[in-house]
């Protein structure tokens, strides 16, 4: 019996992140989504979605699509925007870039919070954080550019992201549970985790150093296909060391300064 033959990616519109954060792959991005178009798959899943600046930016997408992120404000971020984006709406209209509201933010234990509380916190804590930055999050602000929270600016970004999300499940697994439970010979898992040596900076308990070698082994045996993006590193080239490698060089600037900082990156595939 000949196997059914996998279906066409459909067009959908690129749509940009709702807000920086910290390892999001704006310069690597357009590499990333040319390979990932390049393999064939009827599912796609990202193990650590972030907000989304790989998966929003992709232009194709296959049947199903599945996102997935420990962290819960990430995970209830996106819930929120797939389901209550009026309601989400209705709590930002009237947020002006403060400082003190947001160190007052800040303070707030977001486990206290209803999800659309939640959602909102995040959304204006990413905007204005320095960097992206999740942990020790400070506030930035440049006197050169217009106030990064602008509602009327967010509106029309919130209801693009609320309208690519029709349809894509989201899970908020620990990574290794979430590729056991999609991996399927035509699922594509994208990979984006912490960089070696910078573990901690994504919050306490979410990820540590020795999850690369156990990401590394549970690669080494799963039916699809795999990308994964690391920083360049002598132990990343160890621990992934049999997989199809590349190297990439790219230029950072963080907090849109104009200072720029060479780094290598790598891609690694099955």
């Amino acid at each position: 019996m000949e196997s059914n033959p996998l279906p066409a990616f459909e067009p959908v519109h690129p749509v940009r992140p709702l807000a920086p954060y910290i390892g999001g792959k704006r310069a690597l991005a357009k590499r990333l989504i040319a390979l990932i178009n390049m393999i064939e798959h009827r599912t796609y899943a990202e193990v650590f979605v972030g907000m989304g600046g790989v998966f929003l930016r992709r232009g194709l997408r296959p049947k199903a699509e599945i996102i997935n992120d420990w962290s819960e404000d990430v995970a209830t971020f996106f819930r929120v925007i797939q389901h209550h984006y009026l309601a989400f709406l209705d709590m930002l209209r009237w947020q002006v870039t403060s400082r003190v509201g947001f160190e007052k933010l800040l303070r707030q234990d977001p486990s206290t919070l209803t999800d659309l509380q939640r959602s909102a916190r995040f959304l204006y804590l990413q905007r204005l954080a320095f960097g992206g930055t999740v942990t020790g999050r400070g506030f930035g602000v440049d006197p050169r550019t217009p106030a990064r929270f602008d509602v009327t600016k967010l509106a029309p970004m919130i209801e693009a992201v609320h309208e690519r999300l029709a349809g894509v499940v989201i899970e908020r697994l620990p990574w290794a549970e979430f590729i056991a439970r999609y991996d399927r010979p035509d699922t594509l898992f994208y990979l984006d985790p912490p960089y070696y040596g910078s573990e901690r900076d994504y919050g306490r308990d979410m990820f540590d150093r020795e999850q690369f070698a156990l990401m590394a082994a549970q690669l080494r045996h799963i039916s699809g296909r795999f990308i994964l993006s690391l920083n360049d590193h002598p132990e990343v080239r160890r621990i992934f060391a049999g997989f199809d490698m590349r190297s990439e060089r790219l230029t950072y600037t963080v907090g849109g300064g104009a200072k720029a900082t060479a780094a290598g990156e790598l891609i690694i595939t099955n």
